[in-house]
């Protein structure tokens, strides 16, 4: 028996792709709701996702996972070219336009064409393209990103309006700490290798109709079980081999293969009853957290954005989203990436901060009928220089034990995609360590 333990997106990736190879599974989530970090939950009968997420073009395997659990991506996307709109009070709007060209001319043209920005901040963001362009993903430093930029001449300008927000967006860490390997090589794959990886997939749905619960079906259309309200207190280990699990009602499965597709805290407490894995434990022990807030605001139905989703600078809120798309007429998304002052504020101190904030911006729209905020304290990893030496291998010291997340070392930030990358490439190590054969795809 194959035991995933966890049913959020590297948990769900690793099932599926299971399960396209005909290896039966049993997933155990602990929760009352398949998602992880990215799922939908319930706000006074209003069904949210307990954070915005934003995908690009470039989340070439969750795209791929999604077909095969028969989810069309028009069903669930809304998918637009690059654009973005950034505001700050007293300066004119920045805006980046990328016109349909190859890659990476797409993305030069976007920067010549930029408005709001002075012509010496356009040639700086240009150097910094030709340097993405040019530089091998081996060769990146493994300094900050605020390092980087200072080598590559960036000014505060065009840092504060196009370099940060983006590094928060993408990272979930502040520049000053955020690494700059796993920067640039985030944006390599975004915009240089080919013109539809840019682009913005905003969702028309709710998280949980796009990937947990469709996969759900599948799994267990495939033969294999998913089970919630099951959690997992102890690995069972003989001989360097793993046997199977403990649950906390006491009851024990056996199993010839363990995935932890868990976040990083909860996958030491497991490893740590084991001595053959303190190498592993020593290392998570070493990761720290950073947390999203996300504050909801509902309008009146009529208020919307022009964009789907608009860039703030200069303010405690940094990226706002139209839910129209989701069918909530005037709901906004404020978004917060990374530690600050909000983690000290409580919800309605939060919440008038954010409505002023959006009020100096868009003057014209009324006050806002309901407010609310989500938090979610341990995020992600916090993806900062010299994260990349401490991520855990796919395998581990211990035979059919194996190990999942966008924690482990995928190269990728804690993104969506980071995650299901890491449960594909766990569940490939089971069809190869099984012998299972190889399903072919067809183009």
């Amino acid at each position: 028996m194959t035991i995933i333990i966890g049913g959020g997106w590297a948990g769900l990736a690793v099932a599926i792709e299971l399960a396209r190879h005909h290896i039966p599974v049993t997933l155990l989530e602990s929760a009352t709701q398949l998602g992880g970090r990215a799922r939908t939950v319930n706000y006074h009968g209003i069904a949210i996702d307990n954070g915005q997420h934003l995908m690009l073009g470039a989340y070439h395997e969750t795209l791929r996972l999604l077909k095969i659990i028969g989810v069309k991506e028009s069903q669930v996307f809304d998918r637009h070219p690059l654009n973005l709109r950034l505001h700050q009070r007293g300066y004119p709007d920045t805006r980046f336009r990328f016109p349909a060209l190859p890659a990476p001319l797409h993305v030069i043209s976007g920067l010549v064409l930029a408005e709001g920005i002075s012509f010496q901040d356009r040639w700086r963001a240009l150097k910094m393209c030709n340097s993405l362009i040019s530089t091998s993903r081996n060769l990146v430093p493994d300094i900050t990103v605020l390092d980087l930029l200072t080598q590559k001449k960036q000014g505060d300008r065009i840092i504060r309006t196009l370099w940060q927000p983006l590094c928060l967006a993408i990272l979930n860490t502040h520049i000053e700490t955020a690494s700059a390997e796993i920067f640039f090589k985030s944006l390599q794959d975004a915009f240089i290798h080919g013109r539809s990886d840019s682009d913005l997939l905003y969702a028309r749905t709710n998280l949980g109709n796009i990937l947990p619960e469709p996969a759900r079906r599948y799994i267990e259309q495939q033969g294999g079980s998913v089970k919630l309200q099951h959690r997992v207190t102890r690995l069972a280990i003989e001989k360097g081999k793993i046997t199977g699990v403990e649950l906390s009602n006491g009851e024990f499965m056996p199993a010839e293969y363990v995935i932890l597709a868990v976040p990083p805290s909860n996958c030491r407490d497991l490893l740590m009853q084991h001595a053959i894995m303190s190498d592993i434990v020593a290392n998570l022990a070493q990761m720290e957290y950073s947390p999203i807030c996300t504050v909801y605001l509902q309008y009146p139905e009529s208020t919307r954005l022009s964009n789907p989703m608009a860039g703030l600078i200069g303010t405690l809120g940094q990226w706002i989203f139209d839910r129209s798309g989701y069918g909530r007429e005037g709901l906004m998304a404020v978004v917060i990436s990374g530690n600050g002052e909000h983690m000290h504020m409580d919800n309605d101190t939060l919440c008038k901060r954010i409505v002023n904030e959006i009020a100096d911006v868009f003057p014209s729209w009324p006050e806002p009928l309901e407010r609310f905020v989500i938090r979610e304290k341990r995020a992600t990893f916090t993806c900062r220089k010299g994260i990349n030496t401490i991520r855990p291998a796919t395998t581990t010291p211990v035979v059919g034990c194996l190990l999942a997340g966008d924690y482990t070392a995928t190269e990728y930030p804690a993104t969506l995609e980071g995650a299901v990358r890491s449960g594909i490439k766990a569940a490939h190590q089971v069809v190869k360590l099984s012998g299972a054969s190889v399903v072919l795809e067809l183009a």
